[in-house]
């Protein structure tokens, strides 16, 4: 960076605070895009390797997570976004064995799929619980705590002996890996500069987008070949394997901005503790659990996730809660033939998606702040890059749909499913990304936000999508589907020219700032 663009950084700092260190707010600080904190007088400012200042500034302190070497965060990462995936791994194995389970228990398929669906809703709502007591406790002790929970329910799920045990024990599992979804996502944004958190995000989203595109591939060999139970062991046997694999590898990244570094020689064992990391002076309050309802009424947050929600369900979850019934009477598959169509074609189209969706973001996001003297950042650059996953969801909706109603061959729905997941891929990177660089320090609350609407939304699935495609026809469905996607895109449209004057007027959220 030049000393021009580092002496016009600094003519824009704010002076001493109170505590005597020297913060730079390269946007209006209220707004929250950027508030780089430049620690103790005379410190030098920290830059990328492009020149432009680390956003955030990391400490001096070597435990911070910002401080760790790169290996280390690509290991917290992958962890965490496998994790993910895990999530609807443990409700989706199930789907493509409708048919074994329905005559296990004497109920229709239809029913049998409210089983998803109800673990889709609880997953929706435990993190309402989780979050809080993450913010306090740690990140690590929770997701090992629900972890253990996850693999014990969905062991409980394959020993159930009645309808009314197999469903208590899927409350459970979503309440398990509620978890999963909303404090993966605050690990990824704890440790990740702005620059690397677009990539970052995508491979997070593309562990959790994909995670229910993989499993009918196992389920329906399971469900066929061995037994319906076995969609739900082997979910329970993957969960405890990573429990044992967090527990010596994932270390607690929960770090109070500003809090005196603590002396030692092992800063990172240290923080593979399972207590004593919680920050100084931060204590749980009865306010903490309602304090993630904030998030709701800023425009940015609500809409957007509401965006994301709709063609995240229309996407991802009306596939795999319509297929085992559609593609055993449309094309006589059994449960493994239609294990691989539906998960084949969603995998392709979502990895795919990755590709093009976390480079895109992050090397707009690049070339806006290089563009401008004070490098300034404006997170609805991160918006740009959603065009294609917006043009290409109702598209893919279409494809299947007309497919679907007029039995084309099995080829066609599933090219359908493919363009679907490759353009909810795109919008989930973009989608998350763009939260995380408006409000930082709220990220596990902002993934509860967007885990909640897809949840709730993506639950009601299994009630009207056969019943609705059987009743005006698929194709008509489809064509309905795809405008609601359409018009809960406006509001994401207007946030590309509007979103920062919106985000100005409403402020920041006054919690969580020092994380």
């Amino acid at each position: 960076m030049s000393s021009e663009k580092i002496d016009a950084i600094h003519d824009k700092s704010s002076g001493q605070g109170v505590d005597g260190k020297i913060s730079v707010s390269v946007q209006d600080a209220e707004s929250q895009d950027v508030h780089i904190n430049l620690g103790q007088p005379g410190q030098i400012l920290k830059l990328d390797k492009t020149g432009l200042p680390l956003v955030p500034q990391p400490s001096d302190d070597p435990s911070d997570p910002l401080n760790f070497p790169q290996w280390l965060k690509i290991a917290i990462l992958l962890q965490v976004s496998f994790l993910a995936l895990l999530g609807p791994l443990n409700q989706a194995t199930i789907n493509p064995a409708f048919v074994p389970l329905a005559a296990h228990f004497h109920v229709s398929t239809v029913v049998a799929s409210y089983q998803t669906t109800i673990a889709i809703a609880f997953a929706g709502i435990g993190s309402f619980v989780w979050v809080p007591l993450a913010n306090t406790y740690g990140r690590r002790p929770l997701l090992l705590f629900t972890t253990l929970i996850a693999a014990a329910s969905s062991l409980g799920s394959g020993k159930a002996l009645t309808w009314s045990q197999l469903i208590a024990t899927r409350v459970l599992n979503g309440l398990g890996t509620s978890s999963f979804f909303t404090l993966g996502a605050g690990m990824v944004s704890d440790t990740f500069f702005l620059h690397e958190r677009g990539r970052a995000m995508g491979v997070f989203t593309v562990f959790l987008t994909n995670s229910a595109h993989i499993a009918p591939i196992p389920g329906g060999f399971l469900g066929q070949f061995v037994s319906y139970r076995w969609c739900y062991y082997l979910p329970a046997i993957l969960d405890f394997t990573m429990f044992v694999v967090m527990f010596f590898c994932l270390p607690e990244t929960l770090y109070l901005r500003g809090s005196t570094p603590v002396v030692t020689d092992k800063p990172i064992l240290r923080r593979m503790k399972l207590w004593g990391l919680r920050p100084a002076g931060k204590h749980l309050k009865a306010s903490d659990f309602f304090r993630q309802f904030i998030m709701f009424k800023y425009p940015t947050v609500l809409l957007t996730a509401f965006y994301y929600s709709v063609t995240f369900t229309l996407s991802s979850i009306l596939p795999a809660v319509t297929s085992a019934t559609l593609f055993r009477q449309l094309y006589k598959f059994n449960a493994s033939q239609t294990g691989l169509a539906l998960g084949l074609g969603t995998l392709v189209g979502s990895t795919l998606g990755e590709l093009l969706g976390g480079i895109v973001v992050d090397r707009s996001m690049y070339l806006s702040r290089k563009g401008k003297k004070d490098g300034e950042i404006v997170p609805e650059v991160r918006l740009q890059g959603i065009w294609a996953g917006a043009i290409l969801q109702p598209i893919g909706l279409l494809v299947w749909g007309f497919c679907i109603q007029y039995k084309t061959p099995y080829i066609g729905p599933t090219m359908g499913f493919g363009i679907m997941c490759f353009a909810i891929q795109i919008i989930s990177t973009v989608v998350y990304s763009y939260n995380a660089d408006c409000y930082r320090p709220q990220t596990p609350e902002i993934a509860q936000v967007l885990n909640f609407g897809r949840q709730t939304v993506g639950m009601t699935t299994g009630f009207w999508a056969i019943p609705l495609g059987t009743k005006i026809g698929f194709q008509w469905m489809a064509v309905t589907m795809s405008l609601v996607g359409i018009v809960t895109f406006l509001p994401v449209v207007y946030f590309m020219f509007h979103g920062k004057t919106i985000r100005d007027k409403m402020g920041a959220p006054s919690y969580n700032r020092s994380l």
